[in-house]
């Protein structure tokens, strides 16, 4: 029987031991690992002068099923040892994941590490939210060359701009005053998308490649206990050893994945059709002044046009549905305004935000058309819902607000305030017409065959409908207590 002399320096005999599944483990299998040290089959097939010479592994040509078959502690006493990840990888067994894939460097480590901690079929699955056709070029290749027996794509750009970002846009959602949910309402509608995937390809597991660090790992693990609370989630950021981009570029290397990032610091960035946002690098200083060349979507304000751009948006029961007279799909409509407005450098936001794991962050987001939408919007509102309406409104946007930064998006309170939201804006309809100027938008007109707006009402000339007399009376009783008030003070 083969002698198990030496796996690693940090795996003595003491550590090497049967496991019951451990906290951060989202399987029910029993295990066998190295707590400090996680070897694949194939570096251990590689390290045989670390055994001896005696080979304590065998692996097929074309799976990760690896069998260990038997071993023996250094202490001499011989014990056999039990197949220890049959048919599986270091950390359990799963059937088949579906992985959130972008091509970027996270997600492409994800594909073999996935593999060798779990000897599952990985299926990539990327969603078009309109992220650019050059991040979705050559993914099918890449993925493949990572591991991955497919990739699918989805196109969910007019799905993410009509079901998500438009009810945002209606119920007036804007987060600390400042962030339009870019990243917030994309979350949602893909991992929507993969619970879908995993049904159809059969996957009885979904993964993703966000940080313990962020907001983003919540949004997408709410989602799918929402849809799906059967399917197992593996956040590899939680459990691998990788610590940091050069870890994983490192990882990438011994694995052959192809990657073409440098261990230089870099941006961190998330696009989809409604914005474009930038973390880390400098901004993660504060004080720091964003770059000029960071910027991609928005011409800096001071290189804009000298000549001022009118737009007019017409909308429909809260929803835009034309520029400039013509009628757009909603992706088509937003991808429009996206092009006006960066051109005028409209929409640049740099906020200190409060993430929902705890901590503040810094965030600089470009929404060109978003901006130029929620300003038209806002603007009909004005004239199409009474005081009490708006008010109750504005106090609901913020929660709404809320629950889509946290990923709520699926939870019944999220969707009965939605129901408000239309049914408060079902007259907000007509049309606003904005001055784009070096980032600004101004709005110089609006219309709606709804408007509560009276001219021979509000005019300073007299009306037939306001007696200016009348006020007298309204202050006196509108006033009442506030002048029993000041008479209680004084002992009147």
């Amino acid at each position: 029987m083969d002698r198990l002399k030496a796996i690693s320096p940090a795996c003595t005999p003491a550590s090497l031991a049967f496991h019951a599944p451990q906290r951060d483990s989202l399987l029910h299998h029993d295990k066998v690992f190295c707590p400090r040290k996680k070897f694949s089959f194939p570096e251990l097939a590689a390290r045989p002068r670390e055994f001896n010479g005696h080979s304590v592994a065998t692996m097929s040509t074309n799976s990760y099923n690896n069998h260990v078959t038997q071993a023996v502690l250094q202490s001499g006493r011989e014990i056999e040892f039990f197949e220890a990840i049959k048919n599986g990888g270091f950390r359990g067994k799963l059937n088949k994941v579906v992985l959130a894939y972008s091509g970027g460097l996270d997600t492409s480590v994800i594909v073999p590490w996935l593999r060798e901690n779990y000897g599952c079929d990985v299926v990539c699955f990327t969603a078009d939210v309109g992220q650019g056709i050059k991040e979705l070029e050559g993914l099918e290749k890449k993925a493949k060359a990572s591991g991955a027996s497919q990739l699918v794509v989805k196109d969910l750009k007019e799905e993410f701009v009509r079901d998500y970002i438009f009810p945002c846009l209606r119920a007036g959602a804007v987060y600390e005053r400042k962030y339009l949910l870019g990243t917030s309402m994309s979350r949602p509608v893909i991992a929507k998308a993969m619970v879908d995937v995993a049904n159809e390809v059969g996957a009885d597991a979904v993964s993703h490649g966000c940080t313990g660090k962020g907001n983003d790992q919540v949004r997408f693990e709410l989602t799918f206990f929402a849809l799906n609370p059967k399917l197992n989630v593996v956040a590899p950021w939680r459990e691998w050893d990788i610590r940091g981009r050069e870890d994983a570029i490192e990882y990438a290397k011994k694995h052959n994945v192809p990657v073409s990032v440098t261990k230089k610091s870099i941006y961190s960035r998330d696009r989809n059709l409604w914005h474009l946002s930038h973390e880390g690098d400098i901004l993660e200083d504060p004080t720091n002044e964003p770059r000029k060349d960071m910027y991609m979507l928005t011409v800096d304000p001071e290189d804009a046009p000298n000549v001022p751009e009118y737009v007019e948006i017409g909308i429909e029961a809260g929803l835009p549905v034309s520029v400039n007279r013509k009628r757009l799909s909603p992706a088509s409509l937003l991808a429009e305004l996206n092009e006006i407005g960066g051109r005028h450098g409209i929409g640049r936001v740099d906020i200190v935000e409060n993430r929902l794991v705890g901590m503040k962050s810094r965030g600089v987001y470009e929404t060109p058309g978003g901006t130029i939408l929620f300003a038209a919007v806002r603007e009909l509102e004005s004239l199409t819902i009474d005081r009490e309406s708006m008010q109750v409104k504005d106090t609901l946007a913020l929660k709404y607000a809320e629950l889509v930064y946290a990923g709520r998006w699926f939870d019944p309170l999220r969707k009965s305030m939605d129901s408000f939201m239309e049914k408060i804006t079902k007259s907000t309809t007509g049309s606003v017409r904005l001055k784009l100027y070096k980032g600004s938008v101004m709005v110089t007109g609006r219309k709606s065959p709804y408007s509560l707006y009276r001219k021979d009402i509000s005019s300073f000339e007299d009306s037939l409908l306001y007696d200016q007399a009348d006020a007298a009376g309204f202050i006196r009783l509108y006033g009442l207590p506030t002048r029993v008030r000041s008479m209680l003070k004084r002992g009147i």
